[in-house]
Formats: structure tokens, C-alpha cells, sequence
């Protein structure tokens, strides 16, 4: 009995990973057709270089370590929950850079983590939950928002004021994660 049930279940888990497979086929075709080279493609290619640029010339040179860990850990939490929230059908992409990656790579990869990075190292001493308030505010009705006007996001389950807390909770992490000094230099063994 359990043996036949758990190959019911692997067969099913075949199958549902062979349909996956195709519509990610599909998904591929339909980007190659619709999405690549268009303006909406375009700009998320710019949303992704151009804030690494940025980021790259203003960053605080001393610090460059300690912001990329910080920048690290925003970006691998955002994709997760975005890939989440995206897999969940709670909200959708319309165009993206590349079609591998259901999340939207220019606001996970780039945006995000560049904007944190700055705040990070811009006036250290003000109270990171104002800066909080400021990330998640700018991110979750503004950015938002104007992905959402030019047709770049869609809310499908979703709502901006849950993502205004997200970010508020995600830059406090991320703030606290900059701060860490406990690493030892790596000794050989």
C-alpha cells in the first residue's frame, strides 16, 4: 500500500514537473515574440545596470565589503519572497529581463539592493526606523505605483500597504545585518 502510494506520488510529481516544463517553454516562446527588445525590456535592462553604476560611484569606498553583505542579504530575501508572492499568484510581471526567473530581476536584483545600500551609508546616524519609514514608503507607493501605471506590475492578491511594512521590516534587518563586526579572518586549520 505505502510503496504504490509513493509511486502514485512521484508520478504525479513527474507530471507536474513535465507541465512545468512545457509552460516555461511556452513562457520563453512568448517572451522571445512579445517581450524582448521592447521599450518595457529595455528598461528593465537600464533598471538594472544603471543603479549598479550609481551605486558604484557613491558608495563609501572603506565600506565596500560591509555593503555588499548588506546588499547581498536584501536582494537573495527579496527575490525569495518575490518569487513567492509571484508562485502564490498574489501579484504578476508583465515583461522581464530574462524569462527564467518569474520574479522581476531589475527590482530584486538592482533596485532594491542599491537603494538600501545608499540609505545605509547616507547620514549613518539617523535612526534607522525613520529610514525604514522612507524605504518602505517611497518603495511601496511610489515605486510600486508607477510600475503598476506603466503596465510593468500587476496586483493581483495584493495590496501596496503590505508592502510597505515588507520593506519597512526588510531595511531594519538589513540595517541591523550592516552593523555586524563579528568576522574573524579565515585561518588555516
Amino acid at each position: 500500500m505505502f510503496l504504490s502510494a509513493n509511486i502514485n506520488q512521484m508520478n504525479s510529481l513527474q507530471d507536474a514537473y513535465h507541465a512545468i516544463h512545457e509552460i516555461h517553454k511556452n513562457t520563453v516562446q512568448i517572451w522571445l515574440h512579445t517581450s524582448l527588445f521592447t521599450w518595457e525590456w529595455w528598461l528593465g535592462v537600464g533598471l538594472t545596470v544603471i543603479p549598479w553604476v550609481i551605486w558604484f560611484v557613491f558608495r563609501k569606498q572603506d565600506s565596500t565589503d560591509r555593503l555588499l553583505y548588506a546588499g547581498l542579504f536584501i536582494m537573495i530575501i527579496a527575490l525569495w519572497l518575490d518569487f513567492i508572492g509571484v508562485s502564490l499568484g498574489l501579484w504578476s510581471y508583465n515583461y522581464s529581463v530574462v524569462p527564467f526567473i518569474p520574479a522581476y530581476i531589475p527590482w530584486d536584483f538592482s533596485l532594491i539592493p542599491t537603494i538600501v545600500m545608499l540609505l545605509l551609508q547616507y547620514k549613518p546616524g539617523i535612526n534607522p526606523f525613520i529610514k525604514a519609514i522612507v524605504f518602505g514608503f517611497l518603495s511601496a507607493f511610489v515605486g510600486g505605483p508607477i510600475f503598476k501605471w506603466i503596465d510593468l506590475y500587476n496586483m493581483e492578491e495584493w495590496k501596496h500597504i503590505f508592502s510597505f511594512g515588507i520593506y519597512m521590516v526588510l531595511y531594519i534587518v538589513t540595517h541591523y545585518i550592516s552593523k555586524r563586526n563579528h568576522f574573524r579572518p579565515l585561518s588555516r586549520s
